[in-house]
Formats: C-alpha cells, structure tokens, sequence
C-alpha cells in the first residue's frame, strides 16, 4: 500500500514539476527565438556565403573554400583598411580616455555652474553621427568652412586648405570629428566613477602629505580601474565598426586612402555585390571584435577578482 501510494503521488506530481521547469523556458522562448532569427541565422548563413564566390556577373555560387580569405589578406586595400581601423581605434579610443579623465578630474568637485558645464560637454554625443559627419563636412570647408576663416585672422590673410582632399589632413579631421563627439561619453563615465570614490581615502592621504600627482597615480587609477576598462571596451567596440563618420565626411576619399574595415565591407559587398567576398571581410571584422572583447574581459576578471 505504501508503495502504491508513493507511486500514485509521484505519478500526480510529474506533471506539476514539468510544469514547473517549462514555465522559465516559456518566458525566455522570445527572445531566443528573436537572437535565433536575428543573429545565430544570419552568422551561419554569412560564414557559408564567406566559403562561395558570389558576384553580380556569376548566375551560380561556386564552393571556394578559404578562396576569399586568402584574396583579403593579399589584396593591399583590404590591408589598408585595416591599418586605418587600427588607427581609429588606437588613436582616436586613447585620446578619448586622456580627454575625458582629465575632464573628469576637473569637474569632480564642487563648483559654480557645474550643471549647466556638464550638460553642455554632453551634448556632441546626443547627436546623430551622421549628422555630425555633415556638420563637420561643413566645418572643414576649404572656401567656407569656419576652420579656415578662423585660422585666417589668425595668420591675417586668407587660408583656403583643402582638409579633406589630402590622406594626412583627411584623417586628421576624421579623428577630430571622432574625438569631438565621443569624449564626452568617456567624460561621463569616469565623472561618475569618481563620484562614487570614498572621499575620506583621499582625505587620509591628504594628512600623510600625498602630492596630487601621488594620489592620482597610486589611488585613483586603480581604484578607477575596472571602470575605464568598461569604458575602453566599449569605445573600442565601437570604433572598430567606425563607419558613419566615414561615409558622411569622406566617403573613403581622397581615393581609397581613409576607408575603414566597416567601409570596406559596405563597398565590396553592397555596391559592387561581391557578397562572398564581403562575407569574408565581415568575418575577419568579427574575429577582430571577439579578441578584443576577450581581451579586455580578462583583464576586467582579473581586476575584479584581484
């Protein structure tokens, strides 16, 4: 009798229990069922497009292998685009973290119109970077831009400098554009990890007699550490898929000399419809995006954890 009881309450008890365990997977079946069709798909499908050549005069999409990856890293403008990403990224992402915390450092006390300062250093990165590209297309104007008007009562005569016409001064502004709107994002980030610093830990250091030089270095950016690591992979994520600047303020010009990774790919794979080829690009872009990621989330780990 027991046994058949015991038997009676697990066989009435099952469907409860499964109830139980399907009811999480009901709540997260959406949204894998949106990363699915979003995101898994369409990485698979690329990768086997990547291993095709499929162009716009070919009616058939022939098994190449690594055809396209081994064309990548012998074509000399693919290469290019990669040194002109790094460059972003090294570049424009360091310039960015020595900006922003210094502005930071500047305004992490109390002042008069702190407020209104704050609002007014965050309004480049509340706008839409293609807006920004035709903005400061219009800025480095050489017959009417006001760049050129400034530095011409400077000199006291007419400056009419083609920025934008020569490889040194195209990425020059190109890297001014990006800085000018992205340092504000590493100002707020760092502005609100120094506001959630202990201030009695400087204040002790204060009474050992600690320079301000000595507290930055010996206290502040470690304490500050995992969060300008955050902030870098981000910003760092993010230009490596520098792209809308590009297209809007240089369009890759002059010539082919200022095209990033993410250009390069729109080019090859949506206006000359080399689609394997650009599958291939996307991958190799991907790959570069997963070792920083891994990278910097090490490091994170191991700041977090030591």
């Amino acid at each position: 009798m027991a046994a058949a009881s015991e038997a009676i309450a697990m066989s009435s008890g099952m469907p409860q229990r499964r109830k139980r365990n399907l009811i999480p997977w009901m709540f997260v079946a959406p949204c894998m069922l949106v990363i699915l069709l979003v995101t898994i798909f369409p990485t698979i499908y690329s990768l086997g497009l990547s291993l095709t050549k499929w162009e716009i005069g070919l009616q058939e999409r022939p098994f190449i292998g690594l055809g396209n990856y081994i064309e990548l890293f012998s074509t000399p403008r693919f290469l290019h685009s990669l040194l002109i990403t790094l460059l972003v990224v090294v570049v424009g992402v360091s310039v960015e973290f020595g900006l922003g915390f210094s502005l930071a450092q500047l305004l992490s006390g109390e002042m008069k119109g702190k407020r209104v300062i704050v609002a007014a250093l965050l309004l480049p990165v509340m706008v839409m970077p293609v807006v920004v590209g035709y903005t400061w297309r219009l800025l480095w104007d050489a017959q009417y831009g006001p760049i050129n008007q400034i530095i011409g009562w400077i000199i006291g005569q007419p400056f009419t400098y083609t920025w934008l016409a020569k490889t040194e001064t195209a990425l020059f502004a190109i890297l001014v554009t990006e800085i000018w709107q992205w340092t504000p994002f590493m100002f707020l980030v760092f502005l609100s990890g120094l506001a959630v610093m202990d201030p009695e830990v400087f204040e002790a250091a204060d009474i050992d007699g600690a320079s301000g030089w000595a507290k930055l270095w010996y206290m502040t950016l470690p304490l500050m550490r995992p969060i300008i690591i955050v902030a870098l992979l981000i910003r760092g994520l993010d230009a490596l898929k520098f792209f809308d600047i590009i297209f809007t303020l240089t369009g890759g010009g002059p010539g082919n000399s200022t095209e990033t990774l993410s250009f390069y790919i729109y080019q090859t794979g949506y206006q000359f419809f080399r689609l394997g080829y650009g599958a291939a690009a996307s991958f190799v872009l991907l790959v570069f995006l997963a070792l920083f990621l891994t990278y910097l989330l090490k490091a994170f780990r191991a700041t977090v954890e030591g």
